[in-house]
């Protein structure tokens, strides 16, 4: 029996699977969303103190390390901030790699299931 103008598609094990697994892409694409914010915001922090420490004139500055902030000389800071803007780069590009492998993976299983269920479901977010 149809309500509602909708057809009655019966909804396989392997469409069940094919749901369960767009909804875990969509989570993981929100958590790699979020992380990817953090990242930026952190190269942009990286990139802020670079710029504050070429303007100073000490040769010996506090830096954090931790929760305890140490006098260390100026050549060693500019270092470790340059590894650390390198590491979260890095960390950066591999994350929105997998955010594009997630969009692709998304993208496939959109076009099964709205293939099979046509309107009957629905996949976009508002």
């Amino acid at each position: 029996m149809q309500q509602g103008g909708g057809s009655e598609t019966e909804v396989t094990w392997e469409d069940q699977q094919n749901i369960n697994k767009f909804g875990r892409l969509n989570n993981r694409f929100h958590e790699l969303e979020d992380e990817i914010k953090i990242a930026k915001e952190t190269t942009d922090n990286l990139e802020d103190a670079s710029n504050e420490l070429i303007l100073t004139d000490e040769d010996v500055v506090r830096f954090q390390i931790g929760e305890v902030f140490a006098h260390v000389p100026k050549d060693e800071v500019e270092n470790r901030i340059e590894n650390m803007k390198e590491v979260t780069s890095q960390k950066l590009e591999k994350l929105e790699e997998e955010k594009q492998s997630v969009v692709a993976q998304m993208a496939e299983l959109k076009k099964i299931l709205y293939g099979k269920f046509k309107d009957s479901i629905n996949l976009e977010e508002d």
